[in-house]
């Protein structure tokens, strides 16, 4: 792994301490908006082609975060129900997965997979629509957490698009009030609102911006959509390392984890891919949202499922 000088941070908003006040949302509002017209002005660099550029050296910080793994040395996977439920139904992955630590994700109204234990997630793309459901009573006894999806993208909120500190703030002290943990996996697409118009690669800008260390602050876990990367395994693991040591500065106690697709848009990936990004990144996360996407209203541009990429990685890391 290519390492290097860590990238110059955005200024710094303070840590929420999770609070539900108004006075608190205003202060983190003004600060987020006030650090983004600033970066705003930051030199940008072309990316040649439809693909993100290599990372350059200085780009790329050496991280000693802190990573929380799984006591049994295992990785820990964050899957949604479709995902789990293809998986195990391999024998060999069914034995992996049971030996790790596993996040359903479900939709609303969504019941758990039958058969296999895991933590049950609930997913929201908007927080507003997160706090509702919280509030309304509506997410199902034995719930791990809630998970929140800000994107640049219809199912989230143009408002929460142009703020997701404060959005995700406002979902962490609605989840921790009612006993929930708060998954936060916010996309590098976010850029185009908080950075437009800019020639860098969306992942430098992602850097740049410093988003995952504010989020951090008030996630329990935090995921880092790396997945359109993974066809560099040396961009990806220089991304992933410098976002993991950006939310574990900010945060010591918050579970990273990173993002792979068996079908990022683009040209076709193999188990190949998806296995050189794990081995290049496992030291510095706690493990993996494994997505196996189809073409719909959340991924118009995806080829048609996948799961026997991600069965074949699984049973490369076994």
């Amino acid at each position: 792994m290519r390492t290097g000088i860590r990238p110059q941070r955005s200024p710094q908003i303070p840590a929420p301490a999770r609070e539900t006040g108004a006075a608190a949302f205003a202060v983190t509002a003004v600060v987020v908006t006030a650090a983004v017209c600033l970066l705003a002005a930051c030199s940008a660099t072309v990316s040649s082609g439809g693909h993100p550029s290599p990372a350059p050296a200085a780009s790329r910080p050496s991280s000693t975060g802190h990573v929380t793994v799984p006591a049994n040395g295992h990785l820990t996977w964050l899957l949604t129900r479709s995902a789990l439920a293809q998986l195990v139904a391999d024998p060999s992955v069914r034995a992996e997965l049971r030996a790790a630590q596993v996040y359903e994700i479900l939709q609303p109204g969504q019941q758990p997979l039958t058969g296999f234990a895991a933590r049950s997630v609930v997913t929201f793309a908007s927080a507003a629509a997160l706090e509702s459901a919280v509030n309304a009573g509506q997410i199902p006894p034995g719930t791990w957490g809630v998970l929140y999806d800000p994107e640049a993208w219809s199912f989230t909120p143009v408002a929460e698009q142009r703020n997701p500190v404060l959005a995700a703030t406002q979902a962490a002290a609605v989840a921790h009030a009612n006993g929930l943990q708060l998954i936060v996996t916010p996309a590098l697409n976010l850029t185009t609102v908080l950075q437009p118009g800019s020639a860098q690669p969306r992942w430098q800008q992602f850097l740049d911006l410093d988003l995952v260390g504010h989020l951090a602050r008030v996630a329990d876990v935090i995921e880092l959509q790396a997945q359109s990367l993974e066809r560099d395994s040396g961009t990806y693991a220089g991304f992933v390392e410098a976002a993991a040591a950006q939310a574990t500065d900010a945060n010591p106690a918050v579970t990273v984890l990173a993002g792979l697709s068996t079908n990022p848009p683009g040209a076709a990936v193999s188990s190949q891919h998806l296995t050189a990004a794990i081995q290049a990144t496992r030291s510095k996360v706690a493990g993996y949202w494994l997505n196996i996407p189809g073409q719909g209203p959340r991924c118009p541009t995806c080829n048609a499922p996948r799961p026997d990429i991600a069965i074949q990685t699984l049973q490369a890391l076994s």
